[in-house]
């Protein structure tokens, strides 16, 4: 595959994946125990494909209406934002890790653990609709990557590495629920698989680097007064933050590749 047109097919995934996120994210973005949304916010019933989870960033109804009355519809958050950012970071796994088979399956992950940040930023929390099963795409999607002789990591190990970081991430949850989510522990489970699909160093610096972003990032909420001890803050981000370090950074190491 040429480089333009590997560019092009992600540049083009990030951008229909993006689109569809809003939607999904305004659904989601609910109070534990509280139903998912099936209306806008306009009370007008989302329609559309898969029950509604499917579709534009903003609500058709609204859409007509505001067209009639001069006024724009309703959206159910910024699509471009979305847009930008899956494909930003769909750019950068493929400069990082090139036309690998691996490559194939973090794209496909990208969508999922972008709308999980999204929805762990709203209401604090992950849910288990997309966590669980997106550490079994996870082991899917690395599983048929490990069929081919060029893949750049190992199959098992990267089962291996979700089990460790999750049952770690249960003993922090143990320890202390009050500060680590039990989504965070469920999410870890596919991060762990992302991570050790490289080895155990990729996977101890990349969960090195999710706690150490989430801790300066509440240190500076803290030095900014908006924000304190008990303050809860969203992990998720960092976590998926930490993998995507380490994957990026494992693709550009001395012979594991060329890139975009």
């Amino acid at each position: 595959m040429g480089i333009t047109a590997l560019v092009a097919g992600v540049v083009l995934w990030g951008v229909a994946t993006g689109l569809l996120v809003p939607r999904v994210v305004y659904r989601l973005s609910v109070e534990p125990d509280s139903p998912w949304r099936s209306l806008c916010p306009a009370d007008h019933p989302l329609t559309g494909p898969a029950r509604g989870w499917l579709g534009r960033g903003s609500c058709p109804r609204c859409t007509t209406a505001g067209v009639r009355t001069g006024r724009r519809g309703t959206a159910f958050a910024p699509a471009g934002t979305a847009v930008l950012l899956i494909t930003f970071i769909c750019l950068a796994l493929g400069a990082g890790v090139g036309a690998r088979p691996e490559l194939f399956a973090w794209l496909l992950l990208a969508p999922p653990a972008v709308l999980l940040c999204l929805v762990d930023r709203a209401v604090y929390r992950l849910p288990d609709v997309l966590t669980l099963p997106l550490a079994a795409v996870t082991a899917v999607a690395l599983g048929a990557a490990s069929l081919f002789p060029d893949a750049g990591g190992s199959w098992p190990r990267a089962l291996l590495g979700g089990l460790v970081l999750g049952g770690w991430y249960l003993v922090l949850w143990l320890i202390n629920p009050r500060q680590m989510g039990f989504g965070d522990v469920k999410l870890a489970l596919a991060v762990g698989q992302v991570l050790g699909w490289y080895g155990w160093p990729v996977l101890i610096a990349g969960t090195f680097a999710a706690f150490l972003a989430g801790a300066v990032h509440g240190l500076v909420l803290m030095a900014l007064r908006r924000a304190d001890r008990t303050t809860p803050l969203p992990f998720g981000p960092f976590m998926a933050g930490g993998a995507l370090v380490g994957v990026i950074c494992a693709g550009l190491a001395p012979g594991a590749g060329p890139g975009l």
